[in-house]
């Protein structure tokens, strides 16, 4: 079973709105057994997205996603390409359109706008497919399943929070169930591995590949936040090739595989740091690793607070960092990160304190401290310590990035009591 998917919307198309659903869609059929042959962004174009529906059903997918162009105005154009793809007329639905109102209704009153007015041009949305099957709107577009001589074509609202929504009342239309019937779901295994390139791994899996006939699996590698992750999918009856792979990268390479259960870095820390108090010193991370420690809900049962020390009073004031350390040392330096983190434990009362400095860039470095050194430093109240001090490539907003990520994980090895590889 292959679908595609069509992403409608110039903003898209000229990235002035990244896209959101193409991949979140592919993800969520990915899940069913579905295999996703396109994801295909047009513009708000009439000829455009004809052609990115015919080009599908020559591929011969048998079910077809878009997202987007399906609001009041001019270039919402989705549902009438849609409806002369699938051959049929487009008729007012009196009960999307009372329905539709009502939503209106609520934001006029709200926000003191014409009624009246926002209901004519409404009125669009309203319009639908002979034959399709309408979707409730989670904002104020119905959604469609419309059935073709060809691919059944599911057409949602652009807005992610809507699609979301409204994305299990489409899985469970007659058209989609008949479309989805009888397809066995793939299976998956998921590894996470930190602190190995990309091509060292490479290496392994055609290493691998050489021993064992890898065919049956759907083998993708992903560099993600300086991580390594590798997705495998297969059919049932594949599980033992899968679990021999599996065995094999983490054979040569055991010491940089932080996941074998696809549980995230995230996930793993809000577990370790239960029963914790932690505080947090930031300079060139300027408060990034405190937001990504706050994502997860109930963390502030653990996060006791972060200080953004980015200047040198700051830190002194802020984080009792001595003068003479910064002067001797430079406030990038191993030992400022070591005082920021003992600042943070003292300032927080906490048993466990960050310290991160470093040279974000573009400008700032030197010969002896080039842009992208970075120095971090995790302490317990206990004594014990992890810090490193490597220089991490990329601009500006990768290197504070990664730099987020490597104090995560030698967060991670302090909690679980594991030397970081070097």
């Amino acid at each position: 079973m292959r679908a595609g998917v069509v992403v409608t919307g110039t903003e898209v198309l000229t990235a002035r709105i990244t896209d959101r659903n193409g991949p979140w869609i592919s993800e969520r059929l990915g899940e069913l057994g579905v295999e996703v042959s396109h994801i295909l962004c047009v513009g708000d174009r009439r000829p455009d997205l004809a052609a990115a529906l015919g080009f599908l059903a020559a591929e011969r997918v048998g079910l077809i996603v878009t997202s987007g162009g399906l609001g009041p105005t001019a270039d919402d154009l989705t549902a009438e390409v849609v409806a002369g793809f699938a051959g049929r007329e487009l008729v007012l639905d009196e009960r999307m359109e009372e329905r539709i109102a009502e939503i209106i209704a609520g934001f006029a009153r709200r926000l003191r706008f014409d009624a009246d007015a926002l209901r004519e041009a409404n009125r669009k949305q309203a319009m639908v497919p002979r034959g399709a099957t309408v979707i409730d709107p989670a904002g104020t577009a119905p959604g469609l399943v419309v059935p073709t001589a060809g691919p059944t074509v599911i057409v949602l609202p652009g807005p992610p929070r809507e699609l979301h929504e409204m994305w299990p009342q489409a899985l469970d239309t007659a058209e989609a169930r008949a479309v989805l019937e009888g397809i066995d779901p793939y299976r998956n295994a998921t590894l996470r591995l930190f602190g190995i390139p990309e091509s060292e791994l490479a290496k392994t899996l055609r290493e691998i590949g050489e021993q064992t006939d890898l065919s049956p699996l759907e083998i993708t590698t992903c560099l993600r936040r300086a991580e390594l992750e590798v997705e495998i999918r297969y059919r049932p009856g594949a599980e033992e090739t899968c679990e021999r792979l599996v065995d094999g990268i983490v054979a040569r390479h055991g010491r940089f595989v932080f996941s074998r259960d696809g549980s995230s870095l995230d996930e793993q820390i809000t577990e370790l740091l239960d029963g914790h108090r932690i505080g947090l010193g930031e300079s060139c991370t300027a408060g990034l690793l405190a937001a990504r420690l706050t994502e997860v809900p109930g963390s502030s049962s653990y996060v006791a607070g972060g200080v953004v020390a980015y200047s040198d009073r700051a830190k002194r004031e802020l984080l009792d960092v001595p003068s003479k350390l910064i002067e001797r040392h430079g406030a990038v330096s191993p030992q400022v990160a070591e005082a920021m983190a003992e600042g943070a434990l003292a300032r927080f009362e906490a048993d466990l304190g960050i310290g991160i400095t470093g040279i974000a860039g573009p400008e700032g470095g030197s010969e002896e401290k080039p842009v992208g050194y970075v120095c971090i430093c995790i302490k317990s109240a206990s004594g014990t310590e992890i810090a490193r001090d490597p220089v991490l490539p990329g601009n500006r907003g990768e290197i504070r990035d990664r730099s987020t990520t490597l104090a995560m994980h030698l967060l991670r090895r302090l909690l679980r009591g594991e030397e970081f590889p070097l």
